[in-house]
C-alpha cells in the first residue's frame, strides 16, 4: 500500500486571491486539503487603541478605514453606539437618510463581492460589469459628500448635510437601472455552467457550524438561518420598511453568492420606500461641540454587508473614549475557512475565501 506524507503550503500573504495581506497555511495530502489555518495580522494598524487618544468626533474617520468598501455602514455603527451612550435622539429625517446611504453602500459592497468572486474564478469580464455599476453609487456619494471611498458623512447626531435634489435624482436613476444590471450578472455568471460547477455543493457550512463559530450576515443566512439585525434588533427606523431576508438551503458557495445577489434587490426596495416616505424636519440633532458622554459603557450592533458590526465603548466621562472594541464580521467569519476547505482541492480555497468576502482592513483592525 502506497503511503503519502502531508506537507504544508503557504498561500499568501501576497497571493491575489487572498483579498489582501492574508496568509493561509494549507496542510495538504497531494492537492487534497487536510487543514487551512488563516494567519492574520499583516495589516494591523492599532485602530482601537488610536481611538482612545481621539475625541468622539475625531474617531469617526478611522471607522471609514475598517471595512473600506462599505464605510457608510461603519460610520452608522459607530455613531449609533455613541448616540446610545450619550442618549442623543437622532431626527427621523436623518434616520431615513442614514438607511438610504447604508443600503446604497450594501449594494456597492455586494457588487465588489460579485466582481471579486468572478475574477477569482477566472471570469475577468465578470469583474468589469459590477465594478462599472458600482461607480454609479460612488458618483452619488461623491455628489453627496465629496468623497468616493472614505465618507465620514454619517455624523454623531445625524448626517453631515441634507439630501440635495440632484442626489435624489441620481439615486432614482440608479435604482431604475439596477434590475437590468442584475439581469446582466445573471446572464454572464449565474447561468454559466463552469461558474455553477465551481460553487455548487462546495465548501458547505451547516447552520449548526455557522452558529457555533459566531458567523453572521449573508454567510449565516446562506446556511438557512434567518437572522438579520435590521429585523431582529431593529434600529434607525428599519421597522418602517417592508423587505425580505433571502436565505440559502445548503450553505455552500453557491448559496452565499445567490443570497448576496438577492439582497441587492431587497436593499433597493428599502431605498425606494425611504425616499418615498422621507420625513420633513432636521437632519442633525443638537450635539455639544465638546461631547462628554456620562460614565458607563455600551455595546451596539448594526447589520453591515458582511454581518454584525458591533462597537463596545467605555466612557470615563471625558471627551475621549476610555476603551473601544470593535466586533468586525470579516474577522469572525474568516474562522470558518478551515471547515469550508477541508477535503477539497487547493483551487477550491480561492472560491471559499471569495464567498466569505473578507475585507482585510476590518479583519486586522
Amino acid at each position: 500500500m502506497i503511503q503519502t506524507e502531508s506537507y504544508k503550503l503557504s498561500m499568501g500573504p501576497v497571493h491575489p486571491s487572498t483579498h489582501g495581506v492574508l496568509q493561509v497555511w494549507l496542510t495538504l495530502d497531494g492537492e487534497r486539503i487536510l487543514r487551512a489555518d488563516p494567519c492574520m495580522g499583516y495589516l494591523h494598524r492599532g485602530i482601537e487603541k488610536l481611538l482612545e487618544k481621539r475625541t468622539y468626533f475625531q474617531c469617526l474617520p478611522y471607522t471609514d478605514r475598517l471595512d473600506y468598501v462599505s464605510a457608510m455602514n461603519n460610520n452608522l455603527g459607530y455613531c449609533s453606539a455613541v448616540e446610545k451612550l450619550a442618549q442623543i435622539e437622532v431626527p427621523k429625517r436623518a434616520q431615513y437618510i442614514r438607511v438610504i446611504m447604508a443600503e446604497l453602500n450594501r449594494i456597492a459592497s455586494h457588487m465588489i463581492f460579485i466582481g471579486s468572486l468572478a475574477v477569482d474564478l477566472g471570469a475577468t469580464t465578470g469583474m468589469i460589469y459590477p465594478f462599472r455599476d458600482r461607480e454609479r453609487i460612488l458618483d452619488i456619494f461623491n455628489e453627496l459628500c465629496g468623497a468616493r471611498m472614505t465618507y465620514s458623512y454619517i455624523r454623531i447626531g445625524g448626517v453631515k448635510s441634507d439630501l440635495a435634489v440632484k442626489v435624489i435624482s441620481m439615486i432614482d436613476d440608479f435604482l431604475a437601472k439596477l434590475t437590468d444590471m442584475i439581469d446582466e450578472y445573471n446572464d454572464l455568471l449565474t447561468g454559466n455552467e463552469i461558474f455553477q460547477y465551481r460553487l455548487k455543493n462546495t465548501s458547505i457550512l451547516t447552520a449548526k457550524q455557522a452558529m457555533e463559530l459566531g458567523i453572521t450576515g449573508p454567510m449565516l443566512r446562506a446556511s438557512g438561518v434567518s437572522y438579520d439585525l435590521r429585523k431582529d434588533n431593529t434600529y434607525c427606523s428599519y421597522e418602517d420598511f417592508d423587505f425580505s431576508i433571502p436565505l440559502g438551503e445548503k450553505g455552500d458557495n453557491w448559496d452565499r453568492y445567490i443570497v448576496r445577489l438577492k439582497e441587492m434587490s431587497e436593499s433597493a426596495k428599502i431605498i425606494k420606500q425611504a425616499l418615498a416616505g422621507l420625513p420633513t424636519g432636521e437632519f442633525m440633532a443638537k450635539v455639544p461641540k465638546v461631547l462628554k458622554p456620562p460614565k458607563g459603557e455600551v455595546y451596539d450592533v448594526t447589520e453591515g454587508p458582511r454581518g454584525e458590526v458591533g462597537y463596545h465603548i467605555v466612557s470615563d466621562g471625558s471627551a475621549k473614549p476610555y476603551r473601544v472594541h470593535i466586533r468586525r464580521p470579516s474577522f469572525i467569519n474568516l474562522q470558518a475557512l478551515d471547515i469550508m476547505c477541508r477535503g477539497y482541492l487547493v483551487g477550491d480555497v480561492v472560491a471559499a475565501m471569495s464567498t466569505i468576502d473578507p475585507i482585510m482592513g476590518e479583519v486586522d483592525c
